[in-house]
């Protein structure tokens, strides 16, 4: 019908050129046309206060035969409307119902389901008072394709938030979701903020029971309970495969990754030197964007509830046995220790990113956690806990079970290799165990590195000799140690002197 294109605008605009200029001048001011003007002026009413809906067709329905099977098809719970129309199509075939009528049916589908559907379920909401709520979660970080040193580098990240003011702390998590990552980052978190908020809010802590049985879950629950309670936190959790319930952590995930990613991009590379580079460079960003709510910051610090006198547990605590081999096994992956544990039972403080084993009250070491997915197995070993009993029992190196994991770099590994095919194995084994020596005693792992590829590349074989005069100069200065006679002239005046007594 004429007329329906006009809108309430442009009527509006109209009357209220016409009051000041003719029809024709008010009609090219509101932008219509002089029958649309006279229209208006025989009937001011607007267009939607007009009752012009058209009830003819300008062309054949296409659903009007398969419209009864699509509701029948609509009744059942949580059918997509792909779903629904290649049924239909399987049923009636692709002549009487063609591929170019599926988004008129999509259309139609979703009229129906607005006007006769169930209801959807509402998000509401929310305010956040001053003080009352932080937020955690982990979100992965594949998209962001950092590497180190140029390998993939595979994490996640912890993130905290306090709901009102926006503050956040992010951490970057090695292993996977677990309740020491979050006990030991939550700590940092709330020390870093320097007070509590009054309720902590978590997902369902679903990865963190993945793999365990009842008794673990248990365990996780009471000790994630057990840690909110030390900071006087009340702990809530949202429901299970429902993330919209934490949406003030999860929506920033998002934002903090995208900043992430942009600062990347001005960087010009996603390649660190190592990971605590890339720490530093997420510290830095996060620090950045809490400067901009300072001033919010500052109001809800003041609120917030004080920290306890001190952190509790943040990680978790296994035994393990000493083995002849020298080493223990944790998590399913072995490590070595120095040879004088070997006998002694370690008490291990797992925490996400290394372990620190003790003795008694005493800590004995710590060493770089390795991750491994279930039900692979790995190990990691450092030469220089072996180097002494090797170099009584050389040998004992060809059929080590970690042999190659012993040698620290590339270039050790390919000095192996190089030496078993070109000298017997009693003199090659002497010699390998030589240079593991000189890089235990003269810390010296990179740099003799660098000489062994220098022989090597040359076609030459280490020379064991210069090497320790390059590397341990100190060992050189006690084989010439010159020992000067006694000053019996100065020690005669000195008792002359009567100052001995």
């Amino acid at each position: 019908m004429p007329g329906l294109h006009i809108t309430d605008q442009q009527v509006h605009r109209y009357m209220s050129q016409r009051r000041h200029h003719s029809q024709a001048v008010a009609a090219a001011k509101a932008g219509i046309s002089e029958r649309s003007a006279r229209r208006i002026d025989k009937d001011p009413r607007l267009p939607s206060q007009q009752n012009r809906k058209r009830h003819w067709r300008t062309r054949p329905d296409p659903l009007e035969q398969v419209w009864p099977r699509v509701e029948e098809l609509l009744k059942i719970d949580g059918i997509l409307s792909v779903t629904i129309f290649e049924t239909v199509q399987d049923e009636f075939g692709e002549d009487a119902f063609p591929d170019g009528v599926r988004r008129t049916l999509e259309r139609r589908i979703a009229r129906w389901r607005a006007l006769n559907g169930g209801e959807k379920e509402i998000i509401f909401a929310q305010h956040h008072a001053i003080g009352r709520q932080g937020l955690s979660d982990f979100t992965v970080c594949d998209d962001l394709r950092i590497t180190i040193g140029g390998e993939c580098f595979g994490h996640r990240l912890f993130h905290f938030r306090l709901a009102c003011s926006g503050w956040e702390h992010a951490a970057v998590v090695l292993g996977g979701e677990s309740f020491t990552a979050l006990s030991e980052h939550l700590q940092d978190a709330l020390w870093k903020l320097g007070g509590v908020p009054a309720e902590h809010r978590s997902d369902s802590l679903s990865a963190a029971y993945k793999n365990l049985n009842a008794d673990a879950q248990c365990d996780v629950t009471r000790n994630y309970e057990a840690l909110c309670r030390h900071y006087g936190m009340t702990p809530t959790r949202n429901n299970k495969g429902v993330a919209h319930e934490n949406g003030s952590i999860e929506a920033p995930n998002g934002h903090l990754k995208r900043r992430l990613d942009q600062a990347l991009r001005r960087r010009g590379s996603r390649d660190f030197a190592s990971i605590e580079d890339y720490r530093r460079f997420v510290e830095k960003e996060v620090a950045k964007q809490n400067r901009r709510r300072a001033k919010l910051f500052e109001e809800e610090r003041r609120l917030l509830e004080p920290l306890p006198p001190r952190r509790t547990t943040d990680f978790t605590l296994v035994s393990a046995d000493v083995t002849r081999n020298s080493t223990i096994s944790i998590d399913r992956v072995i490590y070595s220790v120095p040879s004088r544990l070997i006998g002694r039972r370690l008490h291990a403080h797992l925490f996400d990113d290394r372990i620190d084993l003790f003795l008694g009250p005493d800590r004995v070491m710590t060493t770089n956690r390795i991750r491994v997915s279930h039900p692979g197995r790995g190990h990691s070993i450092d030469f220089r806990h072996f180097v002494a009993n090797l170099k009584r029992k050389p040998q004992a190196l060809r059929y080590m079970v970690y042999r190659d994991a012993l040698f620290p770099s590339h270039a050790y590994a390919r000095a192996w290799h190089t030496l078993d095919a070109a000298l017997d194995a009693r003199q090659a084994c002497r010699t390998m165990v030589a240079l593991l020596d000189i890089a235990a005693n003269g810390n010296c792992i990179e740099a003799l590195a660098r000489r062994i590829e220098a022989f090597l590349d040359a076609n030459e074989l280490p020379e064991i000799a210069g090497l320790k005069s390059e590397f341990l100069p100190a060992m050189r200065a006690r084989d010439h140690v010159t020992i000067p006679p006694p000053d019996f002239v100065g020690y005669n005046r000195l008792l002359a002197s009567g100052q001995v007594l």
